[in-house]
């Protein structure tokens, strides 16, 4: 029942938005040029679905999206490995990491820019350094803080280093590791898509840009509409992963 009332709420929520921005599109309240209704954006939008007019630039920012991630949690959970193997080097490594994290990102794309193009290699470049660190640094917190009575119980029994790592360290820390990748993931999405619309010449972030300055407001909600789409079924396929992980390992 809680589950089923939650949902009702959220419902509610996204129909009262909804029914906000059809009122507030009536009879000219607002200009068409600066938000069109919602029949026209919906009408756009399906006419785009059913024309396949979104599939050109979707592949790109997947095409960007998995290589960005694919990078950053190799690299995220090789360094995070690397880092709590001991007390000290967590203490040393893991407030920098934590300090670059803090570090807006953004600042760097202009520099990626310059090194990769204006192509798909600067949106990967960037999207892989922004997921880099919730891997890394859920990493490092999964291993550091594993139960040490666990530990102790596994050496008693006289288990060696690699068997420690797989069948106690591993296990115990990867319901963290699975949570920093959903976070990765996620936030790797939404900065290839906000740098898409800074400068590139391909992806759903660039073809919002380019609606918008040719004045088609209705197809650019139309591709703002699918992209929040896309973006809560990459978090909901992404949570539903970590849940089945997690209930999976309990």
């Amino acid at each position: 029942m809680i589950a089923l009332g939650q949902r009702l709420v959220q419902v509610c929520v996204l129909v009262a938005i909804l029914a906000l921005w059809q009122f507030a599109t009536t009879n000219g309240r607002i200009n068409p040029l600066l938000l069109p209704s919602l029949p026209v954006v919906t009408t756009e939008f399906l006419g785009m679905l059913r024309t396949g007019a979104f599939w050109p630039d979707l592949r790109v920012t997947l095409y960007e999206l998995v290589v960005a991630f694919a990078l950053a949690s190799t690299g995220g959970c090789l360094v995070g490995f690397l880092v709590a193997r001991s007390g000290f080097t967590i203490r040393v490594f893991d407030p920098i990491i934590a300090g670059l994290y803090s570090v807006p990102t953004i600042l760097m794309f202009p520099l990626y820019v310059l090194i990769f193009g204006i192509e798909s290699g600067s949106k990967i470049a960037l999207g892989a350094t922004v997921a880099f660190f919730p891997v890394a640094l859920s990493t490092i917190s999964g291993l550091a803080y594993v139960d040490p009575i666990l530990v102790a119980a596994a050496r008693s029994m006289g288990a060696s280093t690699t068997q420690m790592f797989w069948n106690v360290m591993l296990p115990a820390a990867f319901p963290a590791i699975i949570a920093g990748l959903r976070l990765g993931l996620v936030i790797a999405f939404l900065s290839i898509l906000g740098t898409e619309t800074l400068a590139s010449i391909a992806g759903l972030g660039h073809e919002i840009v380019s609606f918008g300055e040719s004045m088609e407001t209705a197809k650019m909600f139309a591709c703002i509409g699918f992209a929040i789409l896309l973006a809560l079924a990459l978090n909901s396929t992404a949570s539903f992963v970590e849940a089945k992980v997690r209930r999976g390992l309990e």
